[in-house]
């Protein structure tokens, strides 16, 4: 019986190498999930385009990195 596979790289198949398929599921399943916003502190940023971020909560749009948002912020 085949398992149904969840992950994202698995539309990479055999291709480019289990290293690099690894970095970019770690990278891609991180830049889809919420990250806490730096000016309300709630866990309700997504990220709507490379660099550009949204908060569902407070409502601000603001720059940041372009997969997850950096520490520093």
């Amino acid at each position: 019986m085949k398992t149904k596979r969840t992950r994202i790289i698995v539309k990479f198949g055999a291709r480019y190498g289990s290293t690099v398929k690894h970095k970019f599921g770690e990278v891609a399943s991180k830049q889809k999930q919420r990250q806490q916003c730096p000016f309300c502190k709630k866990y309700s940023a997504k990220r709507t385009a490379k660099g550009l971020w949204l908060c569902a909560s407070c409502g601000k749009k603001f720059t940041d990195a372009a997969y997850y948002l950096s520490k520093r912020s």
